[in-house]
């Protein structure tokens, strides 16, 4: 399977068309300076980058979008590094997958990976399959937690705030005492809300 998708052609030149290499640098602020990247990117031949003062951890990457609105099929993005592009490994294989459906390629200049070359196509599926382990490793964790707990004689959830004394308690104070539902809730340290539910069950 990987040798087949391999063995597609990415980013192919569209004849008549001249492939451009745009180029997209982040910074996290504007403290920090692109101009590493932007240099680099120019010198690996980028005619047009875009620079974002952006946090790697935010959904909002204008210029980016101006990229890739930019970018014609043919063409390849060029990032600096890996981290410039995507906020995780799975969001830069889905952005990368993205590139390729429109037949346009990608390249990270410090990992040396170039996906309009069959040897970076194919560090790409890896990626891609180290993201879906890493996904099921998850969804796997996650179910394993409540099973343990369930093992355990546990409950998800957050505790019950009227344990069964507390509730024998609200209502000895109820029928015996004659409080009120407000000084019930105040005696045993709990909201008038959790003795109402309490004592409506």
């Amino acid at each position: 399977m990987l040798e087949e998708q391999a063995a597609t052609p990415v980013a192919a030149a569209v004849p008549g068309r001249v492939r451009t290499l745009v180029g997209h640098a982040r910074v996290s602020t504007a403290d920090q300076s692109a101009e590493l990247q932007v240099d680099a990117l120019t010198a690996a031949g980028a005619t047009r980058v875009f620079v974002e003062i952006a946090s790697g951890k935010t959904d909002s990457r204008p210029e980016l979008t101006r990229a890739l609105d930019y970018l014609r099929e043919g063409d390849v993005l060029v990032v600096w590094r890996l981290d410039r592009l995507g906020r995780s490994l799975r969001h830069l294989i889905d952005e990368v997958n993205a590139l390729e459906s429109r037949g346009i390629g990608f390249r990270s200049l410090t990992e040396a990976i170039d996906t309009t070359t069959a040897g970076g196509r194919l560090v790409f599926h890896v990626f891609g399959a180290l993201g879906e382990f890493e996904r099921e490793l998850i969804v796997e964790r996650t179910r394993a937690g409540p099973a343990a707990a369930r093992a355990r004689g546990r409950r998800g959830g957050r505790p019950r705030v009227m344990t069964p004394e507390r509730i024998t308690t609200a209502r000895r104070l109820r029928d015996e005492d004659g409080l009120t539902l407000d000084q019930i809730a105040a005696t045993i340290g709990v909201s008038r809300a959790s003795v109402v539910r309490a004592l409506s069950s």
